[in-house]
């Protein structure tokens, strides 16, 4: 498949807005290397063309349709991008991590398209974080912009620290994207700070028994796998993985206060 037909078959919504005007530059910089002859990396065959402006964004604003797997991909590799250069360098393990995510979520082939726009979108010097993070938080239900922190948070620890200019970036991005406190905190906690208990199922120390297990219950259904299953099996990796971080963190208040 060339890239111009799977990024054709990949995306939907996110062809409006200033999602759509950042995926015009980058396509219009390939058109153009292509055009003059240089080695183009992207177009197999058949022509990719530059996305219509605003127009399918104006006309799709007042309702909210149903997040698919291209519209998540896309709007996670503009974030990834933003990311990954929160720290002022990009560092190859982080790369390499969001790759290997794609590769596991997507096949070697559609990974490698992905992974080749990925590299495009870096290359632009200024990405407008809120009036994506808002287009997003328009169009995307609540589970997958929760998936979408996740997977950020995941990228910020793939070099094995996560700096403080990468938490001041996805904060705010959480932000814009409509993520509470809470729910930030509680991701937050499975990658950074010792993973403490509390915070990932989002109540205090103080909490009483039957707290934690209300607490528990209501993170379970929150994080529960099939509320993005919308997204293709693909992407239900990570909501089991912060599944199990729920579980684990409830095991583990278990064994401390002896329930």
């Amino acid at each position: 498949m060339s890239f111009s037909k799977w990024i054709g078959a990949s995306l939907g919504w996110s062809f409006g807005g200033p999602i759509g005007a950042i995926l015009g530059l980058v396509l219009g910089s390939i058109l153009d290397a292509f055009t003059n002859g240089e080695n183009n990396p992207f177009l197999e065959q058949g022509d990719a063309q530059r996305p219509q402006g605003r127009t399918a964004y104006r006309t799709r604003r007042q309702q909210r349709p149903q997040t698919q797997s291209g519209d998540f991909e896309v709007s996670l590799l503009i974030l990834a991008s933003i990311v990954i250069k929160a720290d002022g360098r990009q560092d190859q393990r982080e790369l390499d991590f969001v790759r290997q995510q794609f590769v596991g979520m997507y096949g070697k082939e559609r990974a490698n398209h992905a992974f080749k726009l990925f590299k495009e979108i870096t290359k632009q010097k200024s990405i407008p974080t809120r009036q994506v993070c808002l287009q997003i938080r328009q169009m995307m239900d609540h589970p997958s912009r929760l998936q979408l922190l996740h997977f950020l948070f995941g990228i910020a620890k793939s070099d094995g620290f996560v700096s403080e200019d990468e938490v001041k970036q996805i904060y705010t991005i959480a932000g814009y994207l409509g993520i509470s406190a809470r729910d930030y905190e509680s991701i937050k906690a499975m990658f950074h700070g010792g993973s403490n208990p509390y915070k990932i199922l989002e109540i205090d120390k103080t909490a009483t028994v039957d707290e934690i297990k209300k607490a528990y219950r209501t993170m379970a259904k929150k994080y529960h796998p099939d509320k993005v299953i919308h997204l293709g099996k693909e992407h239900q990796h990570g909501a089991e993985e912060k599944f199990r971080q729920v579980q684990n963190a409830y095991e583990q208040l278990q064994k401390e206060r002896g329930f």
